[in-house]
């Protein structure tokens, strides 16, 4: 079993300490997210294959990738690195603290245990098509030998994004087709000189649209290059276009509180907040408190 944390939350950023806490416990009970049924999750080091971990800030998180290391489970970290302006991502670590930071996991787990995440690309009088291009490529030159691969999207606005953006007074635009596609494979380029494959996260008509390949966030293939064995785990993706292998997610929505605009998994950014402290003082390993 391959345990993804997490694409609801930022665990590495905030939840580190019940993170490792549950790893101790060896396992944890996570609420479904739509039907809040709880589900026991087992950690202990013959049920897991590996973890994928998802993050703007790991350097909360270094002494939970030892622990994990230390049982001998391979992992990866997917880094999104985007350098968005404050107003757009409110509490985002500094790109260069991130950079940084993925550089160190490389150095010290290899990269392919490390994968840059450019997404969502947002399109704002902040944030325009050429700020995109210009900015990509001094964060891919900043982020040279650490990955193998960066995964793009654009952003695709629900209705807690659009709520989030509304509320942060951010005007946003959606690309057309032929704007996505011209971008995508200048950014490719820019990746490619650079030691990057650029692939499309769970966009299946503009991956066909543009040629670019589709992402497999959860990899398989990838865990199994950091542990120097196969991981056999099947494809099963959770929206159309999604390429990951089953895994289990043991995050929560409505406990990140970076704060990003254009966020999907957070409802309220302030109440997260509210919410965040309160759990701290009563966190147990066993109950899902993220």
């Amino acid at each position: 079993m391959i345990i993804s944390a997490s694409y609801r939350s930022d665990i590495p950023a905030f939840h580190g300490d019940w993170f490792r806490a549950a790893l101790r416990v060896g396992q944890v009970t996570i609420a479904n997210p739509y039907n809040r049924k709880p589900a026991l999750i087992d950690l202990r080091p013959d049920s897991v294959d590996g973890y994928v971990f998802w993050t703007r800030n790991a350097r909360p998180f270094a002494p939970a990738l030892n622990d994990v290391a230390d049982q001998g489970k391979p992992f990866v970290v997917h880094y999104t690195i985007l350098g968005y302006p404050p107003e757009i991502d409110a509490r985002v670590i500094d790109a260069r603290l991130a950079v940084e930071d993925a550089r160190r996991i490389a150095e010290r787990y290899g990269k392919r245990a490390v994968v840059w995440r450019y997404d969502p690309i947002l399109l704002s009088p902040l944030t325009e098509i050429a700020w995109h291009r210009a900015n990509f490529a001094r964060l891919a030159d900043a982020l040279g030998g650490v990955s193998d691969e960066v995964v793009v999207s654009f952003a695709q606005i629900y209705a807690k994004s659009a709520r989030n953006l509304s509320k942060a007074g951010i005007v946003w635009r959606a690309p057309d087709l032929s704007e996505q596609i011209a971008l995508l494979r200048e950014l490719s380029e820019i990746a490619a000189a650079r030691g990057f494959r650029l692939t499309l996260c769970s966009q299946p008509d503009l991956a066909e649209a543009s040629g670019m390949p589709g992402a497999s966030c959860i990899d398989a293939a990838r865990l199994g290059d950091v542990a120097g064995a196969k991981i056999a785990a099947p494809i099963k993706g959770n929206r159309p276009g999604c390429l990951c292998a089953a895994s289990r997610d043991i995050g929560a929505y409505d406990s990140c509180v970076h704060g990003c605009s254009y966020c999907y998994a957070v409802a309220d950014h302030e109440a997260a907040l509210t919410r965040m402290q309160s759990q701290r003082r009563t966190a147990s390993p066993l109950t899902s408190v993220i």
